[in-house]
């Protein structure tokens, strides 16, 4: 297999979605995917896209995908790279292409200093956690997700929209 790791562009939107698709499936959430290829195409076209992606292909078929964004360490004062997803289709699995699609996104954090790579994973998600612990990541036991979404955000902002918010 000739195992090909590249940047998506918006041509790729198509393909993005798709995998986004399967991976609300296999994480047991199929209904939640909101976004469109036509969303992330404009997204992927923006002079400054909301999120990067990484494609791993073999002879033109794309096997998985890395997704990420940076956010910034306030403790280090430089930014990092959040991994929003990381998919392999499970009947791909197993021959490197998570690897080989984590290995690239390392050396984008490292070349753009970045302070660390992160993510978050599923507690029931076994495979997951093995693959991430044979590559080096730790768990950070002492740190809970926290989200604020829909209807509780909108409460949550509604005093300030109201009133407006100064930049």
């Amino acid at each position: 297999m000739g195992l090909t790791i590249r940047f998506a562009t918006e041509k790729d939107a198509a393909t993005i979605y798709r995998f986004i698709c399967e991976l609300a499936e296999y994480e047991r959430a199929p209904d939640a995917v909101e976004t469109t290829p036509e969303v992330l195409q404009a997204q992927l076209s923006a002079a400054t896209p909301p999120f990067e992606c990484l494609l791993a292909e073999a002879d033109g078929q794309p096997l998985g995908f890395a997704l990420f964004f940076h956010n910034y360490s306030t403790w280090r004062g430089c930014q990092g790279i959040y991994l929003e997803d990381l998919f392999v289709p499970p009947r791909l699995r197993g021959n490197g292409v998570g690897r080989a699609l984590l290995q690239p996104l390392a050396a984008v954090a490292v070349q753009r200093d970045c302070a660390h790579m992160e993510w978050a994973v599923l507690d029931w998600n076994a495979p997951a956690f093995a693959f991430y612990h044979r590559i080096g990541a730790t768990r950070l036991g002492d740190w809970v997700w926290c989200r604020v979404t829909g209807a509780a955000l909108r409460e949550l902002a509604e005093p300030m929209i109201a009133g407006g918010v100064e930049n």
